[in-house]
């Protein structure tokens, strides 16, 4: 059994959790979602819990898959309650000399450097909010209720200018520190 799969996540108020043909789907005040559960895992919802065990008679997968399967569908499921009910957040922002950001509704331009624009469609999902203020880095807010679409879209971000360990450059997470490399140093006669 999986530590984390025995946990019961409990279900906040305003929040409503229903399973259908192993669809467990969740509707709270930021949006709606829903999962899809192997089944070899039994999801029950009483008393404003959702609890997960293994179906110890299901043969379609082996024994160690089963416990995987368990702490994983509990995590998949607890984001989207914790989603639905307070949402997630990503700030990211820009290092580097002429490095821009501006976004026109779910259209986010970028001017990282390169010879041309990069333009991103963001999934409307996705609420995007873009600040570049003088004396200030470029700065972007990412919020959604889809904890794992907000890390796709963050992460399609950071692809276009990965944060390199010379100068420091690129796109980073607010907080994020690089581990600085020293450069090459001339060599002693």
């Amino acid at each position: 059994m999986s530590r984390i799969g025995k946990l019961p996540i409990n279900i906040p108020t305003g929040v409503e959790v229903t399973l259908k043909d192993n669809v467990v789907s969740v509707k709270g005040p930021k949006g709606e979602l829903c999962q899809t559960v192997h089944p070899s895992i039994k999801v029950s919802i009483a008393d404003g819990k959702i609890t997960f065990e293994v179906d110890e008679k299901n043969d379609s997968v082996s024994v160690k898959q089963k416990q995987a399967f368990h702490g994983f569908y509990r995590a998949i499921i607890n984001n989207l309650v914790v989603g639905v009910s307070e949402g997630y957040k990503k700030e990211m922002e820009l290092v580097g000399v002429g490095f821009r950001v501006s976004n026109e509704g779910n259209i986010i331009e970028f001017a990282l450097g390169y010879t041309h624009p990069i333009f991103l469609q963001v999934p409307k999902e996705v609420l995007v909010v873009t600040k570049s203020e003088r004396n200030k880095r470029p700065y972007i807010s990412l919020e959604s209720c889809d904890k794992q679409l907000l890390g796709l879209v963050c992460a399609k971000i950071r692809s276009f200018r990965m944060p390199e360990p010379y100068k420091g450059k690129g796109i980073l997470y607010v907080g994020e520190e690089i581990r600085r490399k020293s450069g090459k140093t001339a060599a002693a006669k």
